[in-house]
């Protein structure tokens, strides 16, 4: 299936990739991984983003990930992350997992060699009309230092060129401008949970999270509460996984991911380099909330 802005909404997760002893991709794991946030209620899976490890795996190997991905999705939508440097790897990425059947692809801005506004602008125009696939934008700038600034998102949506963008940053009022000025054009999705319910009140249309891979479920309560006005309770539900999210976060993403997983009775094994297991300090920190959310049934 394809995406439209329209039917962009919701929960979707950011998932890890589950690997064997070896290291291998666990495609068995991987599917359970899928069913198990559709059965939970997410809109769709987002695989292979930073929380999916992009850059260490082989091209192979990410055609691979999306194609099971989608087997298990079942309809579903699935929107694999593209986090290549430059336009030819990123385009012969989106074409790969158009193939393998991905609903759309969220790319992230390019940072390497980032250009002008303009330039971003027009990447991204060039982008689509090569990609038969629909584009979310992916801005991170706290990975990229580069960000699309409101006035050139809106540009974009205006060109066709993306239907929605996953908005990780913590600048509020650079957020609320990239609504004022595309809310309506596109569906601008919240990467960031400790910022979730706010966005999702201030004009947000759902959100692309890692902490959902393990807890979809009270995301998507938070969703609902903070799509009906009831920001106060929302938070206050937020609060309940916020000492999670403040451990995952502790370390680069996903390693201590991975092994909070573990800890609550969901192995998906390791990380590839150059990413390695958790310090013991960071271990202890996921200990203590994992032992927290078992407390209060989180689920």
């Amino acid at each position: 299936m394809t995406l439209t802005q329209d039917k962009l909404s919701g929960l979707y997760t950011a998932i890890v990739t589950p690997l064997t002893a070896d290291g291998a991709v666990d495609i068995k794991g991987l599917q359970e991984l899928v069913r198990f946030q559709l059965r939970a209620g997410a809109s769709g899976i987002v695989p292979i983003g930073g929380t999916g490890e992009y850059p260490a795996f082989s091209r192979d190997e990410r055609r691979t990930i999306v194609a099971a991905c989608v087997e298990a999705a079942d309809g579903k939508p699935v929107i694999p992350g593209v986090l290549s440097t430059g336009f030819e790897d990123a385009l012969e990425a989106g074409r790969d997992f158009a193939a393998a059947g991905a609903a759309a692809v969220m790319t992230v801005t390019p940072y390497y060699a980032p250009g002008t506004q303009d330039g971003m602008r027009a990447y991204f125009r060039r982008y689509r009309d090569a990609l038969d696939l629909p584009v979310m934008l992916y801005q991170i700038p706290r990975r990229t230092t580069v960000s699309a600034f409101a006035d050139t998102v809106q540009a974009m949506a205006e060109d066709g060129s993306i239907i929605g963008m996953k908005y990780s940053s913590y600048d509020m009022p650079d957020f609320i401008r990239t609504v004022k000025y595309a809310g309506d054009k596109i569906a601008i999705l919240s990467g960031e949970e400790p910022l979730f319910a706010t966005h999702i009140a201030l004009g947000a249309r759902g959100g692309v999270l890692a902490s959902a891979t393990i807890y979809p479920k009270i995301w998507i309560e938070i969703f609902e509460l903070a799509r009906q006005g009831k920001l106060k309770e929302a938070l206050t539900l937020q609060d309940k996984i916020d000492p999670v999210v403040d451990s995952i976060y502790v370390e680069t993403n996903p390693g201590p991911l991975k092994e909070y997983m573990a800890l609550a009775g969901m192995p998906v094994g390791g990380v590839r380099l150059p990413l390695l297991g958790p310090s013991a300090e960071t271990m202890a920190k996921l200990r203590i909330a994992a032992a927290q959310a078992k407390a209060i049934s989180l689920s």
